[in-house]
């Protein structure tokens, strides 16, 4: 007994056209045979699938189907499809109106459009390169070795030996393809599978080329040089046309891609186009300032540290960055500030931080006596001069 068209196709008998397009497109796609090869259910499925839609859609036969059910739609009210691409061909409407090919080549690559004794592209093929911050930077030249099959030049990439015939295959008769026909309840449906004996090529090889042994093509390694523009990023890939798989049948070869790797660095972390550089300075450094040299992308540069600059600070190195991609300038370097502070003291060290830590200007708010009335006096310029003795000396030790 069949099943209620409505039920099918998973809609409500109020359900509009769309929603009966949208559904019967989805079953059809789930179930097409080229996605379930010799899966009785799922044809089936595809099958009734398209006669509830071929009802449903025309809101003459809509009509009587819902006034008298199975009994008011007649079997040749449905028409007579070749195979699935047909199918698909007459329902295009619902399933986008692709243009340039059938919606059957645009959803399972293939379909009977194409010429199967066409020369076949070659596969492409990924090299990954391993680049640094510095080749990054400014770009850089890479010569590559690439392995890939390269076209036969004993047989010019047709597999057969030299001086010897190409025949019509015998088994499908030069067509590359064997097809089969199977009868369905509203018509035949044809599958089209390539041919096991030429594999596709459609003609029979007499003598095997004794280079590539029929197939035409051969493994080579080649050296190829590629030139990687400034401010690339990982994952960004660039394409070297016809450096692929040559195709079999003499036809033309993919392409390469070569993706960039970054590789880290030991000194510099990488932020966009800026880079960040994490510079070590001492507490007197910190304090009195100085000027520093420190390592860049492309060298090495004076750092000015300001007197009073704290641990965390960034300091802002213009243009010292990388090169932005396919545009003029640069990122900058930026460089944070790390006090270095001593594991281990001497005993001479311990004392004058002791001494040191006694000074007005060392000592903890929290542990500063209560604020007294500000005197001038002289024992407070002697005070400033030892503090400013004391603080040399810590210098010249710690620096």
């Amino acid at each position: 007994m069949k099943r209620d068209y409505y039920e099918i196709l998973a809609v409500e008998r109020t359900a509009s056209l769309d929603e009966i397009k949208k559904s019967y497109r989805k079953l059809a796609l789930q179930f097409h045979p080229d996605r379930n090869p010799d899966n009785k259910e799922a044809e089936e499925k595809f099958k009734e699938a398209t006669e509830a839609y071929e009802v449903l859609s025309d809101s003459d036969k809509r009509a009587r189907y819902d006034r008298f059910g199975h009994q008011g739609v007649r079997a040749n009210d449905f028409g007579h499809y070749q195979n699935a691409n047909d199918i698909f061909s007459h329902f295009a409407d619902i399933f986008g109106g692709m243009g340039g090919g059938s919606i059957f080549e645009q959803f399972f690559g293939g379909g009977t459009s194409r010429n199967p004794n066409g020369p076949e592209r070659g596969a492409d093929i990924q090299i990954p390169i391993a680049l640094t911050l510095e080749e990054i930077a400014d770009g850089v030249e890479k010569k590559i070795k690439v392995r890939h099959l390269k076209q036969c030049a004993a047989c010019s990439g047709i597999g057969a030996k030299d001086g010897t015939a190409v025949e019509t295959c015998p088994t499908c008769h030069g067509s590359g393809q064997l097809r089969q026909v199977r009868s369905m309840g509203f018509g035949q449906f044809v599958n089209v599978t390539v041919c096991p004996t030429c594999q596709g090529a459609g003609r029979a090889i007499r003598e095997r080329c004794e280079v590539c042994h029929g197939e035409g093509r051969v493994q080579e390694e080649t050296t190829l040089k590629v030139n990687i523009p400034a401010g690339v990023t990982e994952g960004n890939y660039l394409t070297l046309s016809g450096q692929g798989h040559a195709g079999r049948r003499g036809g033309p070869a993919g392409n390469a891609l070569v993706v960039v790797q970054e590789l880290p660095h030991e000194q510099f972390i990488r932020d966009g186009d800026d880079v960040v550089f994490d510079l070590e300075i001492t507490i007197p450094q910190a304090l009195l300032g100085a000027e520093i040299e420190v390592p860049t992308l492309t060298g090495h540069s004076i750092l000015k540290v300001q007197a009073g600059t704290p641990a965390g600070t960034l300091l802002r190195m213009r243009s010292k960055g990388i090169q932005h991609l396919a545009q003029s300038g640069r990122g900058d370097q930026l460089v944070r500030i790390q006090i270095l502070t001593p594991n281990k003291l001497t005993k001479e060290e311990r004392e004058l931080l002791e001494r040191l830590s006694k000074l007005e200007h060392f000592r903890s708010p929290a542990a500063a006596a209560p604020s007294q009335p500000k005197v001038k006096s002289s024992k407070g310029r002697e005070a400033a001069e030892m503090e400013s003795g004391l603080f040399e000396n810590i210098r010249s030790i710690f620096s």
